[in-house]
Parts: structure tokens; sequence; C-alpha cells
């Protein structure tokens, strides 16, 4: 059961966009209803203070209980090299690799995004999850909302 979920900023900006609205809304409704905790991390703040202000809004509206906070450690920081290291994505990915380290580090049950380039795709899930296992490291499920969505027929 998908208790814990780490979510990028593809996420919060996919509830505005209105190809990606349906799920990351229907996603959003689970964390309401206190289904799951979204995961938030430092980079995610970051990359949100460059977003527009309906969307660094979103996350103030919901209680902070819903939320876990975890930060950007130094082991995070050298995991997200190795990712790069090991050319799973290229260098101007780096924010990629360190949702995917953070996530990896504090064994969250799931990593949201709509990052269909340099996140979920089956070559780079390969990719980060064989650095996870060289460097010692679980593997990490890595999904968009659609796939954690509940459907009324389930």
């Amino acid at each position: 059961m998908i208790k814990n979920i780490y979510i990028d900023t593809s996420i919060v900006g996919g509830f505005f966009d209105e190809e990606f609205a349906t799920e990351t809304k229907a996603l959003f409704e689970r964390l309401k209803n206190k289904e799951v905790v979204f995961v938030l991390s430092d980079v995610l703040k970051k990359e949100l203070l460059k977003a527009p202000p309906m969307v660094r809004s979103l996350l103030q509206q919901y209680d902070d209980n819903c939320f876990e906070h975890v930060e950007l450690t130094q082991e995070a920081e050298f995991l997200a090299n190795c990712y790069i290291a090991e050319k799973v994505v290229g260098p101007t990915s780096i924010d990629d690799c360190q949702h995917i380290a953070i996530a990896t580090i504090n064994k969250v049950d799931v990593l949201a995004s709509w990052n269909f380039k340099h996140i979920v795709n089956l070559k780079r899930i390969k990719g980060y999850n064989g650095v996870n296992m060289k460097m010692g490291y679980i593997t990490l499920e890595i999904r968009n909302p659609r796939e954690l969505i509940v459907y009324e027929n389930d």
C-alpha cells in the first residue's frame, strides 16, 4: 500500500496544466482525504520559487500534516552526482537527479512526476535504479499520477 509519495515540481504545475489536471487533481484528492502523504523536499521548494504565483501557493492550501519534509543532504548530493557520472542523464538534469536521490535515501513508497523525458521513462528508471543497487540503496518506484489514482471500480 502506498503511504508516502515524493512529488516533484511537475506534479504541482500539473494541477494547472490542461493535459495533466484531471489525474493530478485526483492525486491531490487522495492527499486531501488523508489516504497518502506527500513528501516535499527543499529542491521542490527552491524550484517553486520560479513558478507562477498560483503554482507557488497550491501546497499552502493543505494542512502541513499532509506533508513530510525532507532535505537535500550531502549523501543525496553525492548520489545525484553518481547518476550524472553514470550518464543516466546529463549534467543539466541535476535537479531531477536530486529529486531521485532524496526520494531514494528517504525510502519513499513512490516518486510521482510528469517529467517523461528525464524521470518517468523506462530507460531512465532502469538507470537510476541500477546506480541505486550498485551503491547499496533501494530501488525506487517511479510513476506518473495516472498510475497512482484510485478508480471507483477498484
